[in-house]
């Protein structure tokens, strides 16, 4: 397609919506498969092994959450500039996000490395299962840099309206894992038995896999704006600045949720290491309709930007709607299998039946807040299209803070046992889904400008 044809500020929503939206909701699924797998070979190994894996997703989730930062400004900035036409602020702030994506994610692989060991102290976990995921985190961190790359080209194609690229990107991850999982976590053939850290190995190999499709993606023109790295090109910090105060506050409220998890993970381990398991395998199918929506929620922030960027903020708050109908849909099938199949999923990851027991009881719980789960995320993707990313802020940290007393009330008050820190996470994600719906259907984002850059 042609960079014009990527333009999606005229003609039907819906059709919009799905050229946007499939390829975002399959690289998801894609990336969904990819942990998956990580959890399914590890699960092979014994409950300790998955409990460190499990115990390792919640600081990884941290990182994750400040990959936020780059692509949500450079989505914001991009996807309006190209509604505008204005080609020359694509390629400069496309160029210029790159550059802040490889000095951030070297600084936090950096830091990640070396606080490893402090933060399951924190989560207090047992020594086995702390000995196992320290390795695991420190691979990862060794190669986070990767991540802030992929997700910032990402971030710059779906602006551009070509969010197959990430397809392809995801894709090729996927499949590097998929074949390098069981080879390094058991020693198959001539590689070593690397255990869970083969399984971090494996994941950290794929994504520099991903990053070098990008660029040859980039090099060969499908991009359709021209991105040439000039000799000695310096970091813009008033561009930089901009990207910080659209992508901070998701970022920080990504960090925050993540931090709020620790101490979940914390509260789950007073149950054993059973419940640890079982939390792993609901975080893992809950990521099935996460994902799914996050990549709906692409498709409503390219559409928010560039139909703001064209001056038509009415056709961007129909594509938000839109989005989010389209995600309430997408989860309510969800949670009918949670509440249908809970124990044939539990069981597809692991076969201890005490682990089993609780996973079901997490599946049926969980699957009471998908619906509003989805809503939530396609209105935050709304929200950071529209370059006005504190609505979301200021209903995600309260909301993720308040699990924490709500879980110990219900668990150790009400006596819900570990059941309490599954109510806690429904009930708390009911009430976020409900303030944002109230807050985008204010308008007040449609006069969101974005900062001169």
């Amino acid at each position: 397609m042609r960079a014009d044809e990527r333009i999606y500020t005229e003609g039907s929503i819906f059709r919009a919506v799905w050229r946007l939206g499939w390829p975002a909701v399959t690289s998801m699924f894609l990336e969904t498969f990819l942990s998956i797998t990580d959890a399914f070979w590890v699960g092979k190994l014994g409950a300790v092994e998955m409990a460190s894996v499990t115990s390792s997703m919640f600081p990884i989730w941290t990182i994750f959450s400040l990959l936020a930062i780059i692509p949500a400004g450079v989505l914001a900035i991009i996807s309006r500039a190209v509604g505008a036409r204005e080609t020359g602020e694509v390629s400069r702030a496309a160029r210029q996000s790159l550059l802040w994506a490889v000095w951030t994610g070297l600084a936090v692989g950096l830091v990640g490395y070396f606080i490893s060991p402090w933060v399951f102290g924190l989560m207090k976990t047992d020594a086995s299962v702390s000995a196992l995921g320290i390795d695991y985190l420190r691979i990862f961190f060794f190669g986070a840099v990767f991540f802030f790359v992929n997700d910032t080209f990402s971030g710059i194609f779906r602006a551009a309206g070509d969010p197959k690229a990430h397809l392809i990107g995801s894709m090729t991850a996927v499949l590097i894992n998929f074949v390098l999982d069981p080879f390094l976590i058991f020693g198959i053939g001539p590689f070593p038995r690397w255990g869970t850290s083969g399984a971090s190995l494996a994941t950290i190999i794929a994504a520099g896999c991903g990053t070098l499709i990008y660029a040859v993606m980039v090099s060969r023109g499908r991009l359709g704006y021209p991105l040439r790295f000039r000799i000695r090109e310096r970091v813009d910090l008033r561009l930089g600045w901009t990207i910080l105060k659209i992508g901070f506050p998701p970022a920080i409220s990504g960090v925050i949720f993540s931090v709020v998890y620790i101490f979940i993970n914390r509260i789950v381990a007073g149950f054993g290491t059973v419940s640890i398991a079982a939390l792993m395998i609901g975080h893992r199918m809950e990521s099935l309709s996460y994902l799914t929506c996050f990549g709906i929620s692409m498709a409503a922030s390219t559409l928010v930007g560039q139909n703001l960027g064209a001056a038509k903020p009415d056709r961007a708050a129909r594509s938000a709607w839109a989005s989010a109908g389209i995600g309430m849909a997408v989860t309510t099938f969800i949670a009918l299998i949670f509440l249908s199949f809970p124990r044939q999923l539990a069981m597809f990851f692991i076969q201890d039946e005490q682990v089993v027991a609780v996973a079901v009881d997490y599946l049926r719980i969980l699957a009471l807040s998908q619906m509003f789960m989805g809503v939530q995320i396609v209105l935050d993707g709304a929200f950071a299209g529209a370059g006005n990313t504190i609505p979301s802020m200021a209903v995600s940290i309260p909301g993720s803070i308040v699990r924490l007393p709500l879980a110990y009330y219900l668990c150790y008050i009400v006596g819900a046992g570990v059941n309490g820190v599954w109510w806690s996470l429904t009930i708390s994600t009911w009430a976020k889904a409900l303030v944002v719906v109230y807050w985008f259907s204010r308008g007040q984002w449609k006069k969101t400008g974005l900062i001169k850059t």
